[in-house]
């Protein structure tokens, strides 16, 4: 009855193949023959979790296991939400059509802090208590992961257990544990405490907060006798023997990365001050180019795609890279497969591999300078030059590149006028080396793309404790941008201060902003990361109705000894290491790469890591 009522809906929405299944590749088990059922859940339309590659890793080692399955939910564009709404269809599975609630587990993926009003409307539509502590053994355990997990405090509410770390890791070993409690018919808050017990797991409800009367933080305690007073991360140490896909699902659409996907490596060794992925995936792990050359033998074969890329935060670091990527294209050349490299250093050497890559056909090239100056790069420890850029863009030009990338931030630490006058300083001297490129060599149609994204500090860098531009500052600098970045080739972009303001509220906040989630959610606040759909005064309504001050998050700066709210987690970097980072920031003092000699950041703690180093 549910299929025949979501088929119904399907002629009345845009992209209905967004809620079709039925793809190649799709893995279909018989619910009857397994002990879970896992609903892996990410908060965005299909096209965008499509695209997401802890997914696919997640939904292939669920499928593995013969006593458990895992099928795909994705939050329904807003016409599909009002119409399931309207016609009372619960939120669905795509591969069986089956209820969400009906789930043993419900996993939900944290990749950015505007989707949370999506978990909201996904619980909601699915039928499930919004809080934790209303649920029963007739609703999913509701476990949530990723990067925003480091700072779970904001959907204390809301989530019955978080992951943190490598979440190959624990998705199997709390499927374990939920799997023996239903065995044993234990109580749901049995099964919570359980969780508890697993490394890299936190449950929010058997702790408490305290808060001082200026409104920061005063304690964070266990509730019960057992529960752990610090979360420490997963962490695995051989990505070369971990589960990797070896056949993934191929949409019906257009998906935002419609491509092979092989992390070559995880981790970043280079320490940039602002980035928190380079600092909770800590420390650097590569795959093998044995193991990588065989995936990529049989994704190909699996798939028909004609596109590869080799993902990971820094590619360019991969120590086997020029030879990987010959090795590639000898194998997949003929059968007119692409390689495309994200992620790349401007100070590695990349020529060799760049002709390899172009073979089949040329793409955009990306370089993140992130500052305008070098001081202010050395502020927040880039480790790249002026020199490096023109170099690299002398040689992609001449090679035969005309697309060109250029990404900034500007409300960075210490930043002046000067350094965003900077910004429009490199634009210019990429502009004028392609002019330089001999006519009879460079490609036609220069197009220098050069964006600007507000800054945001955020948890386990060296910038947490520091203190966002206000909406109004941003504001001012756009507008400076806006007026210096008029040049002949360029086109400039930049992202709206509102809902970075709203990212830094939520990628620092503590538990007392989960009730400003909840108000704005009610006020019809979902897809705040979709400018269309973004709606900054219902959420300063939300702010307004529960007592929240969102600028006490977002644009005031913390002392050393302040309690955060996030300082439960071990992820591996140390407190006192950030703080020494943050030091030689203000100092303009650039620490090498560990490659190079380890800085001391705390991981070596962990077994396995920065082994041969």
């Amino acid at each position: 009855m549910l299929k025949e009522k979501i088929d119904a809906l399907l002629d009345r929405v845009q992209k209905p193949a967004r809620y079709m299944g039925g793809e190649m590749n799709a893995v279909l088990k018989d619910p009857q023959q397994v002990d879970i059922r896992y609903a892996f859940a990410f908060p965005d339309v299909y096209e965008v979790g499509m695209s997401h590659l802890g997914s696919r890793i997640l939904y292939d080692i669920i499928n593995k296991r013969t006593d458990a399955l895992c099928e795909r939910v994705f939050m329904p564009w807003v016409d599909m939400a009002d119409l399931m709404r309207q016609e009372n269809v619960p939120l669905f599975s795509i591969e069986t059509r089956s209820p969400v609630r009906e789930f043993d587990m419900l996993g939900v993926t944290l990749q950015y802090e505007m989707s949370y009003t999506n978990i909201l409307e996904i619980l909601d539509l699915s039928g499930i208590p919004l809080h934790s502590e209303d649920r029963t053994w007739d609703d999913p355990i509701v476990i949530a992961g990723g990067p925003c997990a480091f700072n779970p405090e904001p959907l204390h509410k809301f989530i019955d257990a978080f992951s943190i770390g490598d979440g190959e890791i624990s998705t199997l070993e709390t499927i374990d544990v939920v799997k023996q409690c239903k065995a044993e018919g234990v109580s749901r808050r049995e099964c919570l405490r359980r969780l508890s017990q697993l490394r890299g797991v936190y449950v929010p409800s058997l702790y408490e907060a305290t808060y001082h009367e200026d409104g920061t933080l005063a304690s964070f305690e266990p509730i019960e006798d057992g529960v752990p007073r610090t979360v420490v991360k997963n962490m695995i140490a051989d990505i070369d023997k971990a589960e990797y896909p070896e056949s993934v699902i191929v949409p019906f659409m257009e998906v935002v990365h419609d491509r092979i996907n092989i992390e070559v490596l995880r981790g970043c060794t280079r320490g940039c001050r602002f980035c928190q992925a380079g600092m909770i995936y800590r420390p650097v792990r590569e795959r093998s180019m044995e193991r990588i050359l065989e995936l990529a033998e049989k994704l190909v074969a699996e798939t028909g795609y004609e596109e590869m890329t080799l993902s990971s935060l820094s590619t360019g670091d991969y120590s086997c890279l020029p030879q990987l990527a010959h090795e590639l294209m000898e194998r997949f050349e003929d059968k007119r497969v692409a390689l495309s490299l994200p992620s790349l250093r401007l100070d590695s050497d990349l020529k060799e591999t760049l002709a390899e890559t172009q073979k089949v056909r040329k793409s955009s090239l990306t370089y993140a300078m992130e500052a305008g100056t070098q001081r202010l790069r050395d502020v927040i420890n880039k480790g790249i030059t002026e020199e490096d850029l023109v170099s690299s863009v002398s040689d992609a030009f001449a090679g035969g590149w005309s697309s060109v990338k250029l990404y900034f931030m500007f409300g960075l630490p210490t930043e002046t006028y000067e350094d965003l006058d900077g910004i429009a300083d490199l634009a210019n001297k990429v502009v004028r080396k392609y002019f330089e490129t001999p006519k009879h060599i460079r490609a036609k149609g220069l197009r220098v793309n050069c964006s600007a994204s507000c800054f945001v500090p955020k948890a386990f860098t060296p910038f947490q404790w520091e203190a966002q531009d206000t909406i109004e500052e941003f504001e001012q600098k756009q507008k400076h941008l806006c007026h210096i970045m008029h040049i002949k080739g360029v086109e400039f972009n930049w992202h709206e201060p509102q809902v970075s303001f709203l990212e830094a509220v939520f990628a620092r906040g503590d538990r007392k902003v989960a009730d400003a989630l909840e108000a704005a959610w009610k006020l019809g606040c979902r897809f705040d990361g979709w400018t269309d759909q973004f709606k900054f005064d219902q959420w300063m309504k939300a702010f307004e109705q529960t007592g929240v001050d969102p600028a006490f998050y977002a644009n005031r700066r913390r002392e050393k000894d302040e309690l955060l709210p996030w300082a439960f987690i071990d992820a591996g970097v140390t407190q006192q290491y950030l703080w020494r980072e943050r030091e030689r920031a203000v100092a303009a003092m650039v620490t090498p790469d560990c490659r190079k000699g380890c800085q001391g950041c705390g991981l070596k703690r962990f077994e396995g890591a920065c082994e041969g180093r």
